[in-house]
């Protein structure tokens, strides 16, 4: 009888501690001592791979690292694909998602988001060859982006009857245009822009349309209800802006040594609404 008692006082003590585990997120990351964040990795300057250290930097890593110092943890990045960054964040495997996320009314019913650290456009990369110079020229023709994100149905809605083709990566089908396998690439305007720089010489072959298919703002994902996360993200946000580090951040990766080139910041961190 005493081991049945003991065993039902232990799987009571199991229960409950799970339960408050999961009411409680912001205690478990304090309790395990860091901060997992899910980024993309494939997405300069936003997260990226640097070549010279094999180090994941970017905009959105400096943003991670800092309010993991915020907390008083250590900051752990983990490289996430496009399509898995909201399922790897509801099954718990990333804490918060600081992976190039658009904050848009369909997503806030499947996650929560911080305040946004970034306003931008969707635009197109198309060859000069195709004689293609608005957006609605891309009617009817092959059109490449990422798979999984909300560039395709963006792509979409601004141009019906395009055949759009998706990849894994953006970076994949930013390749896919160098080798001819569709007249245009869709991205992130900051994303697209550090691509077309690359090219160097070669710019003289394509052509950046003028006109963005769509209005992005990117926030960080908080899991659906963990408040405590959430207002600590936010605070430390907050404190980043109101010291000018968010600023300088904001130059570090999309000023006018990137090569964004950005020559102001038309934005501040300061508010998680937006637009209907």
């Amino acid at each position: 009888m005493q081991t049945r008692l003991h065993f039902a006082a232990l799987l009571f003590t199991s229960i409950a501690f799970t339960q408050v585990a999961q009411a409680d997120q912001l205690a478990n990351i304090k309790a395990k001592g860091e901060l997992v964040c899910g980024t993309l990795g494939t997405d300069e300057p936003n997260s990226f791979i640097d070549a010279r250290s094999r180090q994941l930097v970017g905009y959105e890593v400096d943003l991670c690292r800092a309010i993991a110092h915020g907390l008083g943890v250590k900051p752990v990045i983990k490289q996430l694909a496009v399509a898995a960054r909201i399922p790897e964040l509801q099954q718990g495997r990333i804490d918060i998602l600081t992976a190039s996320l658009t904050h848009n009314k369909e997503r806030e019913a499947l996650v929560d988001f911080s305040l946004s650290t970034f306003y931008t456009g969707q635009r197109v990369l198309v060859k000069k060859s195709s004689n293609i110079t608005t957006v609605a020229g891309l009617a009817g023709k092959k059109v490449l982006t990422v798979k999984g994100g909300t560039q395709e149905p963006n792509l979409r809605k601004a141009v019906p009857g395009v055949d759009v083709v998706t990849f894994e990566t953006a970076g994949q089908a930013y390749l896919g245009l160098q080798q001819g396998k569709g007249v245009g690439y869709v991205d992130d305007e900051v994303s697209l822009l550090n691509n077309y720089a690359k090219l160097g010489a070669a710019q003289k072959d394509y052509l950046v349309l003028p006109q963005n298919i769509s209005q992005e703002v990117f926030a960080f994902g908080i899991r659906k209800g963990e408040t405590g996360v959430k207002t600590a993200v936010d605070q430390v946000l907050r404190g980043l802006e109101k010291s000018g580090e968010a600023e300088k951040l904001f130059f570090k990766w999309y000023g006018p040594t990137s090569n964004v080139k950005f020559q102001k910041r038309t934005f501040k961190i300061e508010s998680d609404k937006i637009d209907a």
